[in-house]
C-alpha cells in the first residue's frame, strides 16, 4: 500500500502535469492539450509529439477498467505494483529532454524553473526546488536525473533530493 505521503506526491504528478484538462482522469485528450503546452515552451515541430503519443499508450496500461481513462485510484494502483514499465522511462526521458533545452546534458536551475513557470508552477518556488534537487550544484546531469527521478517515486523521506524533480520546494 502507498502511504499517504508518496499518494500526495503521486496525485501532485497526476493532477499537475498529467491531467491536464482538470477532469479527474487521464484521457487522451490531455495528451493533446499537454502537446500543446509542451510545444509553446519547446518549440516543436509535428512529428516531435512521438514520445508523448507512446507515453499515453503506455500509460493505458493502468485503465483497469478499459473505459478509456486512468483514474485517480488506477494511477495509485499503477505505482503500488511497483513495476518500472517502459512509458515511466520514456516520462523520465521526456522531462529531462524538456528541462534541458540548452542540448547540453545537464539541467540548470533556469532552465528547469522555466518549464515548470509554464506549467503554472511559481518560478521563485522552482528555482528553490532545484537548490534542493540539486544539493545546491549548479546542474543536474542525465544520469543523476535518473535516480532522483527513481526516488520521488520510491522515496519515504520528505528531506529526499528526488522529491523536489517536479519543482514542488516542500511537502
Amino acid at each position: 500500500m502507498v502511504s499517504d505521503f508518496r499518494k500526495n506526491k503521486l496525485l501532485y504528478v497526476f493532477k499537475s502535469f498529467f491531467d491536464i484538462n482538470g477532469s479527474g482522469k487521464i484521457d487522451k485528450t490531455d495528451f493533446d492539450q499537454l502537446l500543446a503546452r509542451v510545444s509553446k515552451v519547446s518549440g516543436w515541430k509535428a512529428g516531435d509529439e512521438e514520445i508523448l503519443n507512446n507515453i499515453w499508450k503506455g500509460l493505458q496500461g493502468a485503465d483497469l477498467d478499459k473505459d478509456g481513462e486512468v483514474s485517480e485510484d488506477e494511477w495509485i494502483s499503477l505505482w503500488e505494483s511497483g513495476s518500472t514499465a517502459d512509458w515511466q522511462n520514456l516520462y523520465c526521458k521526456f522531462i529531462f529532454q524538456l528541462e534541458d533545452s540548452s542540448n547540453d546534458g545537464a539541467i540548470d536551475s533556469e532552465e528547469f524553473s522555466s518549464v515548470y513557470a509554464a506549467f503554472g508552477l511559481s518560478k521563485t518556488e522552482a528555482s528553490a526546488a532545484f537548490q534542493k534537487m540539486s544539493k545546491g550544484k549548479a546542474s543536474v546531469t542525465w544520469a543523476e536525473f535518473q535516480e532522483l527521478w527513481k526516488e520521488y517515486f520510491s522515496t519515504e523521506d520528505v528531506n529526499a533530493p528526488g522529491n523536489f524533480i517536479f519543482g514542488k520546494s516542500s511537502w
